[in-house]
C-alpha cells in the first residue's frame, strides 16, 4: 500500500507556519513528508522561501515523520556541505531522511553570480556531486577535481547507514539516467500516460528502491474557490523545461505568466472541491507502482486542506 506525505512548500508559506503545518498533517493522519529546497519562490505573489536545511532539524525534532528534501548541489551548495548535512541529519534521525537530487534552476543558483550551465554540463555535474556525497557519507577522504572540486574532505559525524540518495526525474530520459546511481526516484504529477512511462523507464533501466510523486493539487470548498486558489499560487509553474529552469526572478516569472489560465494551470494541478475525485487520482498514481505520495496543496493556508484530506480521503486510500 503506498504511503500518503504532506508536501512542505517553503516558497509559499513562513517556515514557522510550515512547521505547524507538518506538525497538523501528521495528527491528521499524514505517513510521512518532504520539502522543498529553494533560494526564490516561483512568484512575487508565493512571497517566501525559507531555509530547507534549518527547518528540517526543527521539523524532524517536532515530529516522528520520515522527511525527504529534493536538493540541487553543484553551484548554490557545494557537494561536501550537501553530504554533511544528509550526514547530521541522518546521524540525528536514523532512517527517517532521505535526500533526492537533480539539476537545479537558474531561479535558485543564479545567486552564486556563476555563469547558469548547459544542461548536459548540469547533468554532468550531478553525477560528479553524487559521487563526492557517496564517498563522503561512506566516510572517505574526499579529493576531487573535475565541474566540481573537493579538497580532503572528510565528514566526522556520520549515519551507521547513509540515508538513500533519490534522483528526481521529470522525463523519461532522465528517469533512465538516474537508474544509473539513484536509491529510488521521485517525480511529479503528470498525465498517467507520462508517468507510467517514466517509472517503466527507470524500472527498465535498473532503478532500484523506491518509486515517490509529488502531486500538486488545489481543494476547497467550491470549484471556484479552488480554481482561483491554483491559479493565484500556481500560474508560474505552467512552463516545461527549459523554460522552468532558466528564467532566473519571480518577478520574471510573474511577467511570463500574466496570461496563463485557469484552464492552463488545471493541466499541472488537479483542481477539484471534490473529495472522492481527489481520491480517485491519489488511488490512480498508487496503481502505476508509485509507493510515496506526497500531496502539496498550493494554496498558502494548509489547515483546511489538512483537516479535510485527514478525515475524507486518506480513509479511502486505506
Amino acid at each position: 500500500m503506498a504511503i500518503y506525505g504532506f508536501h512542505s512548500s517553503h516558497e509559499q508559506v513562513h517556515p514557522a507556519e510550515l512547521l505547524k503545518a507538518v506538525v497538523r498533517a501528521e495528527q491528521a493522519g499524514f505517513a510521512a513528508a518532504m520539502s522543498s529546497d529553494h533560494f526564490s519562490p516561483w512568484s512575487e505573489r508565493q512571497g517566501h522561501s525559507g531555509f530547507a536545511w534549518s527547518w528540517l532539524g526543527a521539523a524532524l525534532q517536532a515530529t516522528g515523520l520520515p522527511f525527504g528534501v529534493v536538493n540541487a548541489p553543484g553551484q548554490r551548495y557545494h557537494p561536501a556541505i550537501i553530504a554533511q548535512a544528509i550526514g547530521t541529519l541522518g546521524a540525528m534521525f536514523p532512517g527517517r531522511f532521505w535526500a533526492a537530487l537533480g539539476t537545479g534552476e537558474a531561479s535558485n543558483e543564479h545567486i552564486t553570480g556563476e555563469r547558469w550551465p548547459r544542461k548536459e554540463v548540469r547533468t554532468a555535474r550531478l553525477r560528479e556531486c553524487v559521487d563526492v556525497i557517496r564517498a563522503l557519507l561512506a566516510g572517505e577522504e574526499v579529493s576531487h577535481d573535475g565541474l566540481v572540486t573537493v579538497d580532503r574532505a572528510r565528514l566526522w559525524s556520520r549515519p551507521e547507514t547513509p540515508p538513500a540518495l533519490f534522483g528526481a526525474a521529470v522525463s523519461v530520459p532522465t528517469a533512465r539516467w538516474c537508474a544509473e546511481w539513484a536509491d529510488g526516484l521521485i517525480t511529479v504529477n503528470a498525465p498517467v500516460g507520462t508517468l507510467r512511462e517514466i517509472a517503466a523507464a527507470y524500472r527498465e533501466a535498473g532503478g532500484r528502491g523506491k518509486l515517490a510523486l509529488q502531486v500538486h493539487l488545489s481543494w476547497a470548498e467550491s470549484r471556484e474557490q479552488a480554481e482561483a486558489i491554483a491559479h493565484d499560487q500556481w500560474r508560474s509553474n505552467v512552463f516545461r523545461p527549459p523554460v522552468c529552469w532558466d528564467v532566473e526572478t519571480a518577478e520574471l516569472f510573474d511577467v511570463v505568466s500574466e496570461k496563463v489560465s485557469p484552464s492552463q494551470v488545471a493541466e499541472v494541478v488537479n483542481v477539484s472541491d471534490d473529495l472522492g475525485w481527489h481520491a480517485a487520482r491519489l488511488h490512480e498514481y498508487a496503481e502505476l507502482g508509485f509507493e510515496e505520495i506526497y500531496l502539496h496543496h498550493v494554496g498558502q493556508e494548509q489547515s483546511a486542506f489538512i483537516d479535510a484530506f485527514g478525515a475524507k480521503v486518506l480513509p479511502q486510500l486505506r
